[in-house]
């Protein structure tokens, strides 16, 4: 699994309850683009409309060499495709709870073939958002003290 690129901004705004992947529907050169790692994922979320998962707000930058570049299909609306169960599970959980469903990372399977995990999240608050680097920051802190510890024995 070679992994294009992950939404950071996600995971620190959201908590994920859960994970789900879905392939993507592409269209020209966007493969290439993806290759290269034109893409950004901040900003972007899924909706479910008609009975169908879109993404949107994802940026994919149109490939240099291509023939024909089109600017405004960068941050068109693109298909996701997940299983109708899980399509079902996510719209009870979207509508009932007031989740939002989050793309966490892009990035190629083992047979090449592009997929995305979206993730099912809870907005987080400002505090929660303040612990959690709170705890990042003892912890980065003792792993340092704790390898000078064990540098000299």
């Amino acid at each position: 699994m070679k992994i294009i690129s992950q939404n950071k901004k996600g995971r620190f705004d959201y908590e994920v309850l859960s994970t789900i992947e879905a392939g993507i529907v592409l269209i020209g050169d966007e493969v290439k683009a993806l290759r290269a790692g034109h893409i950004n994922l901040t900003g972007s979320f899924a909706v479910v409309t008609g009975g169908e998962l879109f993404l949107l707000n994802c940026h994919i930058t149109p490939y240099d060499k291509a023939f024909q570049k089109n600017d405004d299909a960068a941050s068109r609306t693109r298909k996701l495709l997940v299983h109708r169960r899980e399509l079902n599970k996510l719209i009870g959980e979207v509508s009932q709870k007031g989740l939002t469903l989050v793309p966490l990372k892009i990035y190629f399977n083992k047979r090449s073939k592009v997929k995305l995990e979206i993730g099912l999240c809870k907005h987080k608050k400002a505090a929660g958002k303040k612990r959690e680097l709170k705890e990042q920051d003892i912890k980065r802190e003792t792993s340092r003290e704790l390898k000078d510890v064990f540098k000299y024995k």
